[in-house]
């Protein structure tokens, strides 16, 4: 059976460090962690009011929701999303077990690190070897059953987190079809194509546990460095603290504040090349802060790794060649941002 774990553990092997930082030993910042003030990536974008959010919020009962949508794709790349239909008790259990599990001492945590070609448990974010410096973040991934690494780390109790994440898996699927199928009513879309986007059969999805420890000097660190995500569609929650932010082309990076009840769902590569570029990818990263630390949860949904993926095919200029959708996993894995140029024609 493919499975997503399958293409990116046939990706590159990077010999660096994988291992998150003793976040329990330390009461500064090494300089392993220290990023450069005046790397552009620290550069903020100035409004007269913080909280002001560029990203528009969208309400699944609005009966205008397709066209929204739309726009925001088109516009952003991004949009945040209420009235989704996703239980609140279950979106609270998994914020629980996450902070349970990120909770653990560092060397209970590491029995379940990642290996160096694995994609799945305990480790550094897949991006840190592109970058000089290291993120102040430590992650859990998990693409289909996480019983195997939940039993070692909870030998007496780990259905409950096992439960809990399966459950929430469920619901992401759900959602991301539902999304992605009103984003795609607003392209020049064949049937044959919005069947490959939205097919549930053969699709794949990862979930992503994010902990960003609260951090003694947050102006030189970064939590996650500046990305684009690789699969469709990507579905977060921040849990109320803010340390998502974009990249706005003019102006700089600018929050994007939690709004309760809400996910942030932004567009990924393959979405960007299906559309033919119609739905722009967004730069984003994630921040820390000095007294809290900062629990995200995102779910990246993707369609069956075997499957073709070339531009939408009423557009007579495709702006990519088609390809494997395994073959593009690998393509990032070892190129990370410039594999979109790598295909580009």
């Amino acid at each position: 059976m493919n499975t997503l774990s399958k293409a990116y553990e046939v990706g590159t092997t990077f010999s660096h460090n994988i291992i998150p930082l003793d976040f329990e030993s330390i009461d500064g910042v090494p300089e392993s962690h220290l990023w450069s003030q005046s790397d552009e990536s620290h550069q903020k974008i100035q409004t007269n009011n913080p909280r002001d959010s560029l990203i528009p919020v969208i309400d699944l009962s609005d009966p205008c929701a397709i066209d929204l949508i739309g726009q925001a794709c088109k516009t952003w790349g991004m949009f945040q999303v209420i009235n989704h239909g996703v239980p609140l008790e279950l979106v609270k259990k998994v914020e629980f077990e996450a902070r349970r599990l990120f909770s653990l001492t560092t060397h209970e945590k590491r029995k379940v690190l990642r290996s160096p070609t694995g994609a799945t448990g305990y480790g550094l974010p897949r991006i840190s070897p592109f970058f000089a410096k290291c993120m102040w973040h430590e992650g859990f991934t998990i693409m289909g059953s996480c019983v195997d690494d939940a039993k070692v780390l909870w030998p007496h109790d780990y259905q409950r987190f096992c439960d809990t994440m399966d459950d929430y898996q469920n619901q992401m699927k759900l959602l991301a079809h539902k999304l992605l199928l009103l984003s795609l009513q607003t392209l020049d879309v064949t049937q044959e194509e919005i069947n490959w986007a939205t097919s549930t059969h053969g699709s794949n999805g990862a979930l992503q546990l994010n902990s960003y420890p609260s951090c003694p000097n947050p102006s030189r660190t970064l939590g996650l460095a500046p990305h684009t995500d690789s699969l469709l569609l990507t579905i977060l929650n921040q849990y109320g603290i803010t340390g998502l932010e974009i990249f706005v082309e003019g102006l700089g990076w600018s929050p994007v504040c939690p709004i309760e009840g809400a996910f942030v769902v932004n567009v990924g590569d393959l979405l960007h090349i299906f559309s033919n570029a119609k739905f722009p990818v967004v730069y984003h990263r994630a921040v820390v802060n000095q007294s809290k630390h900062r629990i995200s949860v995102a779910y990246f949904y993707g369609p069956p790794i075997e499957s073709t993926l070339a531009p939408l095919s009423n557009y007579q200029d495709p702006c990519f060649r088609s390809l494997l959708v395994k073959e593009y996993i690998r393509l990032k894995a070892t190129h990370n941002d410039k594999a979109l140029s790598l295909i580009r024609i």
